[in-house]
């Protein structure tokens, strides 16, 4: 919702202050059909150059995240700390029954009380990997935070590529505005014998290009790239905090240290507080009490 105000702020400040000026909308009403077409089909075109198949499709998927937001919410942070409770604390309390869960996480009534992170592949995949490597005995947990650090790593890497590739748009549609507007300045030398009044016209219709090119790229595009990073980096924080009660199992604290541990490491607009958490914890299990 904020971006979609945001949106309309943007053309109330702009188009809202040239009329107040005095602006007239009929030159860039006219030119703007024409100014579009080279502008943004170029800068479409360029993005498909630049960019694979894959990048393409998960741009075109990501871009309701710029009003939607990070799919992750407070609830899903309690959660995902409740789950790792229980599977820490089954598994060392009967690690063969544990394994069965890691194993199969679809057919798990554990995972299956979550249905939220049980729908998400990356966060399952993630929980059930790390804890398979916590039955083989590492010597050193370093080694396993190690390989975790990279998985991320690279994760949030590709995860990031549309915004990557939205700020290159971005940052190639003012010098695409010039080639817009230096066409608009051909075309009027082409009629250089034709009246003040014409090549008044015209002259203003060719500077739409770069005024376009420029507001495209500071007013939307931009900060379409700068937003769908936000989102990636705050989504990214749920796989960090699945990190963080996993190692600290690894270096075996005890089972509430852990999910201390990542209740503190919880991004603070979504950090349940403690009497919260404990509530959640004690109604998984009335022993847990």
């Amino acid at each position: 919702m904020i971006g979609l105000v945001g949106i309309v702020v943007v053309f109330a400040m702009v188009f809202g202050g040239y009329s107040l000026a005095g602006g007239k909308f009929g030159i860039i009403l006219k030119a703007l059909p024409f100014e579009l077409m080279m502008i943004v089909g170029a800068a479409t075109g360029a993005f498909l150059i630049g960019n694979d198949l894959s990048v393409v499709k998960r741009t075109a998927r990501d871009l309701p995240k710029l009003f939607r937001g990070a799919r992750w919410k407070p609830d899903d942070y309690r959660d995902l700390l409740c789950l790792l409770f229980e599977l820490i604390r089954l598994n060392r309390q009967n690690p063969v029954e544990a394994e069965q869960h890691i194993e199969a996480p679809q057919e798990s009534a554990i995972f299956a009380r979550y249905p939220r992170i049980l729908a998400d592949g990356e966060a399952v995949a993630l929980i059930a990997d790390t804890m398979r490597s916590a039955a083989m005995n590492y010597d050193d947990p370093h080694q396993v935070e190690e390989v975790l650090e990279k998985r991320m790593e690279s994760a949030t890497h590709d995860a990031l590529q549309p915004s990557h590739a939205l700020q290159t748009v971005a940052d190639g549609l003012p010098a695409l505005g010039i080639v817009a507007a230096v066409l608009g300045v051909i075309k009027t030398m082409g009629s250089i014998d034709q009246p003040p009044e014409v090549l008044g016209r015209l002259i203003g219709a060719a500077l739409v290009g770069t005024f376009l090119g420029v507001f495209l790229a500071y007013g939307m595009v931009g900060p379409f790239a700068a937003r769908l990073r936000g989102v990636v980096e705050e989504e990214a924080q749920f796989y960090q905090l699945i990190r963080e009660v996993l190692v600290a199992n690894l270096h075996n604290h005890a089972t509430n240290i852990c999910i201390e541990v990542g209740r503190q490491n919880t991004p603070e607009p979504f950090r349940p507080s403690f009497a919260e958490l404990e509530e959640s914890l004690k109604s998984l299990r009335p022993e847990a009490a």
